[in-house]
């Protein structure tokens, strides 16, 4: 902080000293910044939960198909699954080394929004061998029922 010699011709300084006010305000500046609460910002969201893998799932140590029908079904390797189970079956696939591959095929009438939770399982298990099988269906787009 510098400070004016001024002049010295005897008569006293007009100018008010302004440096303890600039402390004193950054002083409750940083208290004011400490003492807010932090923002944050939280999404509730039903996830599913693991539940026991059935008796009947097979997991392939190459590749898995992970089917969704237009009739809503989850399939693994041709059997039913519900998405609980879909969690567990896919954090057993993590053990194996090497990770199988995991191939994703939703049929052309299955729900997006069914599709995009199956995704979401996926992304969430951190699987890093991933595919869509099947794109060869959908190379003409139209609507249902065309």
């Amino acid at each position: 902080m510098a400070m004016s010699a001024g002049k010295d011709d005897g008569q006293p300084m007009m100018e008010m000293n302004t440096t303890p006010l600039i402390d004193v305000m950054l002083v409750l500046l940083i208290m004011f910044i400490i003492t807010i609460p932090v923002a944050t910002h939280a999404v509730n969201i039903d996830l599913p939960q693991p539940t026991n893998i059935p008796n009947n799932v097979t997991i392939d140590p190459i590749k898995n198909k992970l089917v969704l029908t237009a009739t809503n079904q989850i399939l693994w390797n041709g059997t039913s699954v519900n998405e609980g189970q879909l969690v567990s079956i896919i954090a057993s696939t993590k053990g194996i080394d090497p990770e199988p591959e995991l191939q994703f095929q939703p049929e052309e009438f299955a729900s997006y929004e069914i599709a995009n939770r199956l995704m979401k399982i996926i992304t969430d298990a951190k699987v890093t061998k991933f595919g869509f099988v099947g794109n060869e269906n959908f190379a003409t787009f139209q609507k249902a029922g065309q």
